[in-house]
């Protein structure tokens, strides 16, 4: 029996250097590798010898047989990716396949003298870049982040219901007891220590800082009371230090999420689920305690596309569909969500929906009594959010052509989803690092493969080097290529020693003083 890929798959391929029969799919240097929702076994190449599983650093990979309820959708999956890859090749045959042999070694002369690299971030960008310098190079690291924990996104960015993805966290922390690395927690770029200081001290600087600020949505009545980021939402519930235990009010009846990726259905998921399966993660006891007296009934994620082109990725939908004691409902307001559901190919996001219980909704009206509903809203941008000294609902654009509710034919127009509570998630955006450059448009620190320009000794790792883009293992490829580049600058010279006398100590004695 084959085992497959579920719902927490991380992507970073920690499964494919494994498998001694290379059907683990897309593998590094592939092209479709780090675009794709999750990584797939072929279940027909599959030997069944379970090294992948072994290997998870997520617990996302189980033998088809063994697959819950809830799992279960996650088998045909993994065996559709392999019958679109057939269908599109020159041989018909469902066992034809073209792939690469991974590719995860890199060879360093054997009289390369160690280097003293500092990693600013403890996130997963900085961690996999630590990673391959402490196991594949004689390296001495020295590890910072400005908050006294470390896990960043891994900590204070993943669901606390996803359990099994936070447990890479336990990977990367093992490192924190290298003999070569020193962990400095509490110690800030730009007030404890300068950009330049760190690179007098060090033969180069990693910076792994993410895209920590939220985009905003630019339009009247977004800095209301009652309009929040989907940021701060998510630190709330995350415990972050710099969230205040009280900056989500909860006694809204329905909330409206701005968008439709993954973190849009996280805050949707978390503020409508039974808190009793909260307790005991990670969540905040704050935010616990908020949404054991949570007043709301209804939220809804608001889409400015159609279904087919959601942002969110079909684990993330499916894992909305299972919940059992919460009602998902698509509305119906416009024909072309309808039709885009019922024409798409099977196994995508849009085909996904199609057993999902579909109604044209009166928004006007308050959220219906009884079980807790999660309704997805296609084709509506939104105006403006209303309200005068508080949020009182959202603006967004009616119905395509002008027609109005199905169920009613309103006249045309927009529409105002009434709601107490506004949540941003339109996407992350970096801030800038005093003493390195910085593109606004981007909201990232422009460099050439991972080397910041105009800067010899600092490097870019992670959303503050590509943007937003990509989960967790994404980030073990573009940490690869930033260390690439580092090393083959050293070997070729261009990285001149330093002398390094203490900026490790001057550091602790700044936040201690």
């Amino acid at each position: 029996m084959a085992f497959a890929i579920t719902q927490t798959c991380c992507n970073d391929a920690s499964c494919v250097s494994v498998c001694p029969v290379n059907c683990i799919h897309p593998a590094p240097g592939e092209p479709d590798f780090g675009d794709t929702d999750m990584l797939y076994i072929d279940p027909q190449a599959c030997i069944d010898c379970g090294a992948c599983a072994d290997a998870c650093p997520v617990d996302a990979i189980f033998s088809v047989e063994s697959l819950s309820e809830q799992l279960k959708p996650y088998a045909g999956l993994n065996a559709a990716y392999y019958a679109d890859q057939a269908a599109g090749s020159a041989d018909p045959s469902p066992n034809f396949h073209v792939w690469d042999e991974p590719v995860f070694d890199r060879v360093i002369p054997a009289d390369f003298e160690p280097l003293d690299v500092a990693v600013v971030g403890t996130g997963p960008a900085g961690m996999y870049a630590v990673e391959d310098l402490l196991l594949h190079t004689n390296s001495r690291v020295t590890l910072i982040d400005r908050l006294p924990v470390a896990g960043g996104l891994v900590r204070h960015g993943v669901a606390p219901d996803h359990q099994a993805t936070k447990k890479i966290g336990e990977t990367f922390a093992r490192f924190h007891k290298h003999p070569r690395l020193r962990l400095r927690l509490g110690v800030e770029v730009g007030r404890d220590v300068t950009v330049d200081e760190l690179a007098s001290r060090h033969d180069a600087v990693i910076y792994a800082v993410g895209a920590s600020s939220a985009r905003g949505l630019g339009i009247p009545g977004e800095d209301l009371p009652g309009s929040l980021a989907a940021t701060d939402v998510v630190a709330w519930y995350n415990g972050h230090p710099d969230a205040p235990a009280d900056a989500v009010d909860l006694a809204a009846e329905r909330v409206v999420v701005v968008g439709n990726g993954n973190v849009a259905l996280d805050v949707a998921r978390i503020l409508t689920m039974d808190p009793e399966a909260l307790a005991g993660t990670t969540i905040s006891p704050a935010a616990l305690a908020s949404l054991r007296s949570s007043k709301v009934r209804e939220v809804v994620v608001l889409g400015r596309r159609g279904p087919e082109d959601a942002a969110y990725t079909r684990p993330e939908l499916l894992g909305l569909a299972a919940q059992q004691d919460v009602d998902l409902v698509v509305d119906d307001h416009d024909p072309r969500i309808g039709e885009a559901i019922d024409a798409a190919a099977d196994g995508s996001k849009a085909a996904l929906l199609r057993g999902v219980q579909r109604e044209a909704v009166d928004w006007s009206a308050p959220p219906p009594h009884g079980q807790r509903r999660i309704v997805l809203r296609f084709h509506s941008a939104p105006r403006e959010v209303a309200g005068d000294t508080q949020v009182r609902g959202l603006r967004v654009t009616g119905p395509a052509g002008g027609a109005g509710n199905a169920s009613d034919a309103r006249d045309a127009g927009d529409v105002e989803v009434a709601a107490d509570l506004v949540i941003r998630a339109v996407g992350y955006r970096g801030t800038p690092v005093d003493g390195l450059p910085f593109d606004e448009r981007t909201g990232t620190i422009p460099h050439t493969g991972g080397r910041v320009d105009g800067r010899q000794r600092d490097y870019v790792v992670g959303w503050i080097k590509r943007g937003p883009s990509g989960g967790i293992g994404a980030n073990r490829a573009c940490a690869k290529e930033t260390v690439g580049t580092l090393l083959d600058e050293a070997i070729a010279g261009r990285l001149p020693r330093r002398d390094r006398p203490g900026v490790v100590r001057r550091m602790a004695q700044r936040v201690r003083g």
